[in-house]
């Protein structure tokens, strides 16, 4: 999966456009998607940081917290603007963040509390989209894969169906 560095330096005006939806109030704010213990989905408001070099979210102790420990999958969009119905969306794996340096800069430039007991994840991006709103009834749709995160499927077709979905 990509970093952010890399998908802008692949994508620069996507990255550019997905970044001003997502910190169009000034901070960062999207709604974070994670994976319950159950496989269903949990929703949660967020506040993402975007540098150059990454995607970041500090995480409080909470459910969702606990759905990145277990299985890092993410989606992240956009939360909605008030002049524009635009979409941004991001989706991906989140690791914890075990870089002390990096770790102390972020928690610097965005005021993160020293006493709270926050997780920095970096999210690694493997689909980015945006959805541009080109009229009430027309949009159009822009959209980019991490081709070295993809992994291909078996057909649904054959004899070897099943073994092959066994080790996907």
């Amino acid at each position: 999966m990509a970093t952010w560095a890399e998908f802008s330096a692949a994508e620069p005006l996507l990255a550019t456009a997905i970044r001003t939806l997502i910190c169009q109030y000034g901070p960062g704010m999207g709604y974070l998607a994670t994976i319950r213990p159950d496989g269903g989905p949990r929703v949660h408001p967020v506040m993402p940081v975007i540098t150059d070099e990454g995607l970041y979210c500090f995480i409080l102790p909470s459910p969702k917290r606990h759905d990145l420990d277990r299985d890092g999958r993410y989606a992240l969009h956009s939360f909605p603007a008030e002049d524009t119905s635009d979409e941004a969306y991001l989706s991906g794996r989140a690791a914890p963040v075990m870089d002390p340096l990096v770790v102390a800069s972020l928690a610097l430039q965005m005021r993160a509390a020293q006493r709270v007991d926050w997780k920095l994840y970096a999210l690694t991006i493997e689909v980015a989209m945006i959805v541009q709103r080109d009229s009430p009834l027309t949009s159009t749709k822009t959209l980019w894969r991490d081709r070295l995160a993809r992994v291909p499927r078996a057909r649904r077709n054959g004899p070897c169906t099943a073994a092959a979905d066994s080790v996907q």
